[in-house]
């Protein structure tokens, strides 16, 4: 294995760890307090270590389905980001943005899970065989990005959302 790549696998496995723990520290910690910001600071940003170096190992290894897989990722980091710093009832460009992405990412997942499911021939090409675990992560992920779509555009139709609906609506 190349250096570079050995790195970006540290760095990935790196970030992905410390979210898990900066997440259970978040978790665990009086909601609100500076302990909490703090954690959730340092889940977001570790987090998007563990998706930049995730992206460069599956373009590194020309895996195309964990393309969609990794800018899932950033879509998730990115929109519970914006689910904490967006004022109540309020909604902007970014929240416009999140909705297209989610859709654009949701019909490729929507496709291969439809392929898989009817034993066609994947668009897409794997590093790892589409079934077992592989193809049951496929249909959730699919289903989480319908949601997700759904989400955000009840979100951009109602001009936002408040209170505890807001941050449910992220989970």
């Amino acid at each position: 294995m190349h250096v570079v790549t050995m790195l970006a696998f540290a760095l990935h496995v790196g970030g992905g760890a410390l979210g898990l723990v900066s997440g259970a520290v978040a978790i665990v910690v009086r909601k609100g307090g500076s302990r909490y910001r703090k954690a959730g600071t340092v889940f977001v940003a570790s987090m998007l270590v563990m998706a930049v170096f995730g992206f460069y190992l599956v373009v590194a290894m020309s895996d195309q389905v964990n393309v969609f897989i990794s800018a899932f990722a950033f879509y998730l980091i990115a929109t519970g980001w914006l689910t904490v710093r967006r004022k109540d009832d309020a909604i902007g460009l970014s929240e416009k943005i999140a909705l297209v992405v989610a859709v654009c990412l949701c019909a490729p997942f929507a496709i291969l899970a439809f392929q898989l499911a009817t034993g066609l021939t994947p668009m897409l090409t794997s590093t790892v065989a589409l079934k077992g675990p592989v193809l049951i992560a496929i249909y959730v992920f699919t289903s989480v990005l319908m949601l997700a779509a759904i989400g955000d555009a009840r979100l951009v139709w109602a001009g936002g959302i408040a209170g505890v609906p807001r941050i449910s609506r992220h989970l």
